[in-house]
């Protein structure tokens, strides 16, 4: 069952078009890994389809509901973790979700035990009393991953999610992020720069390049694209994105990835 569709989506900032007549389908329960450089429009297309920014042109829709004209109850059936820190440092775990079970209207009889559930989830019961100012990079991303978790959406959407991140931290991320899928049938739709990541994760990955789709398929499928015999999805990216450099965006870009990272770890 289709669960996200894009019918031609369309973003432009005045002469500059982000994302150019974007199609794309994303099976229920999929991990869909959204690839490309600094630029490409990804962070745009996520932030089209939580409703965060209108198209210009085009529609899509998730879970059945046009991003658009259905906005709020696109949001009710979302979760989103993006690049920027969502977690606040002054409160304790605990208190952090508690919040967010309040914001997603969450029945208050309910609420202790989904937010408890939560955090035995994400591996974090024995931090919940602690401020998060003192939880590593990674406690961070498993507990916005929670945040974003807490109303069972069926679309969980996360932008770069282990940016700053150490090799076992991501790894540990990795692993909840496949026991969403396994244990809820969360459909998961993310952007990564990491190669190793979208390999790991993604049943189907996008190549986006200039604001459109270069090439889609299964890891396996694209490395035979480009002749197989030992090629990676670092090869892959490089010959779909016509192996240019990116100047890697703008000075608030790079200045707001740089502070993220430099946050979580």
């Amino acid at each position: 069952m289709v669960i996200l569709k894009t019918e031609a989506l369309t973003r432009r900032f005045g002469p500059l078009t982000a994302v150019d007549a974007l199609m794309i389908s994303v099976e229920a329960g999929e991990v869909f890994g959204l690839l490309g450089p600094n630029g490409a429009g990804k962070t745009t297309t996520i932030k089209m389809l939580t409703t965060l920014l209108p198209p210009t042109e085009g529609s899509a829709q998730v879970a059945g509901f046009d991003i658009v004209r259905q906005a709020a109850d696109v949001r009710r059936c979302i979760g989103y973790v993006p690049q920027l820190l969502s977690a606040d440092g002054s409160l304790t775990g605990y208190e952090n979700l508690l919040i967010f079970a309040k914001l997603y209207d969450i029945p208050r009889t309910g609420r202790e035990e989904r937010v408890r559930e939560a955090l035995a989830f994400m591996g974090l019961s024995d931090a919940a009393d602690k401020l998060v100012r003192n939880y590593s990079g990674g406690m961070i991303r498993r507990l916005e991953i929670a945040q974003s978790m807490l109303h069972r959406p069926q679309v969980l959407f996360l932008d770069e999610p282990t940016i700053g991140l150490d090799p076992l931290a991501r790894k540990l991320v990795w692993e909840y992020i496949e026991k969403l899928r396994t244990q809820y049938g969360t459909t998961i739709f993310l952007t990564t720069h990491l190669m190793e990541e979208a390999d790991k994760l993604c049943s189907r990955v996008a190549i986006m390049h200039l604001g459109k789709i270069g090439a889609l398929g299964t890891p396996a499928e694209l490395k035979d694209s480009i002749g197989g015999n030992g090629a990676t999805l670092d090869d892959v990216f490089i010959h779909y994105t016509s192996g240019t450099l990116e100047s890697g965006g703008s000075y608030r870009e790079t200045s707001r990835t740089r502070r993220t990272a430099r946050r979580l770890g």
